[in-house]
Parts: structure tokens; sequence; C-alpha cells
């Protein structure tokens, strides 16, 4: 029994070590698979602040994109690249009360003056205390003011791992392994999702099948990293 014990502790003190080597990094499988790092926990090489030349208040600290909330030049921080069919990977811990997203499909163009205009949204947010909590279809997971999740997401100050998926309009989302999200754009439970929606008069809203995706500044302290992503 104290063998097996031992072996136990041994193999999760190498996990851990594993764990810490591959931050930020792609796994053989995830290379394999054709995955691409968006962000190697050094520079903020690849993204720039919509609209902006470069990444304003974002930058790298402790191996994590983070979002300094007293710094000038405060926005949301979009890739260089557009994606159309793509799974992206990332994990996010927000500030307590805090709230954030990560959105996708932009375009960016100076007639849309903020990403969720044209973009669509994963909700990152402290269930518990941020302000926009009232709505199951706002939770942290959420495909934000359509869709809630179907699993709730580790409190504030705990790091979380989404996966997003879209392929031909179908998108997929999970949360910490779960699937939390399931729908098809442009079906007929999409048209009554965004219908019910306060995007409903929003011309331009989840019409561009190529575009951007960002971090959302949403004015509270907010890190992500493990930002992987693999184009289908």
């Amino acid at each position: 029994m104290k063998k097996i014990l031992l072996s136990a502790m041994a193999f999760i003190a190498i996990s851990f070590s594993l764990s810490a080597q591959t931050l930020n990094k792609l796994s053989p499988k995830e290379k394999q698979d054709g995955y691409k790092l968006l962000f190697d926990g050094k520079n903020t090489n690849g993204w720039h602040v919509y609209l902006g030349a470069d990444a304003g208040a974002w930058h790298a600290e402790h191996g994590a994109l983070v979002l300094d909330t007293s710094a000038k030049e405060q926005g949301d921080l979009v890739t260089d690249k557009e994606y159309t069919n793509f799974e992206l990977k990332i994990d996010w811990k927000i500030s307590t009360g805090g709230n954030s997203g990560i959105i996708f499909g932009i375009h960016e163009d100076p007639t849309y003056h903020y990403t969720y205009l044209t973009g669509m949204e994963m909700q990152v947010l402290d269930d518990k205390l941020a302000e926009d909590n009232k709505q199951p279809n706002h939770l942290a997971g959420s495909l934000y003011d359509m869709i809630a999740p179907s699993h709730p997401a580790k409190p504030a100050g705990e790091w979380n791992s989404v996966i997003i998926r879209k392929l031909n309009g179908h998108l997929t989302l999970w949360l910490n392994g779960e699937k939390i999200v399931e729908t098809q754009m442009g079906s007929p439970e999409w048209k009554a999702l965004v219908q019910k929606s306060k995007f409903h008069n929003w011309a331009a809203f989840a019409t561009y099948p190529k575009g951007r995706i960002s971090l959302q500044d949403h004015g509270a302290e907010v890190e992500f990293r493990n930002i992987r992503i693999k184009q289908l």
C-alpha cells in the first residue's frame, strides 16, 4: 500500500511538473493536429487593440495576457489574423466581481465602434458577484444573451479552460471539459435566439463568416493564457 501511495504521489508530482512546463506551449498531439499558438507567454505579438495599432493596456505578465485597468489605451484586444472555421482553446481567470468575454467573428472596421457589434461572445464572468449575473444566458460560458451554459464555471480567482469550435456555422462551446452550448447559425433556432436577444436590431451582428477573435476589456482585471487555435 505504501509503495502504491508513493507511486501515486510521484505520478501527481510529475503531472504537475509537466503541466507547468507546457504552459503556453503546444503538446505533441496539438502539434500533430495542426494547432498554432496565439500567445507565447512573453509578449503581445499577433494582437492589437480593436481599431488600434498595438496592444494598448494589455501586456504579458507571469505567462498570461493581462489587462491593466489603470493604463491608457483601453480596449478589446483582437487577433491580427482573421478566422472562419476554427477550434480555439484558451484559459481565463477573472477578478472578484469581474466581467469580460471571448468575442469571435469580428469584422474590424471603423463603421463598427465595438467588437460586439459584429462578433458573438462567450461570456467570462464572476457568476457570484458580477453585476451582470441576473440572467442565466449572461453567466460564464454562455453564448452571451442567447444560450445559457449547462454547467457552471469555477469561481473568481480560479482558472477556467474553454474551447470554442466554429465549423460552417455550427457552434460548440466547452467549459472545463463539459460541452455547455451547441447551436447552428442561420437555423430557425438561431434566428429565434437572435430575435429574443439584445442583438435583434443589430444589422451586422454575427453576419461575417470570417473575422477576428477578441479578449474583451470590460473594465475588470482579467487574465488569459494557453491560447491556441486550429483552423478547420
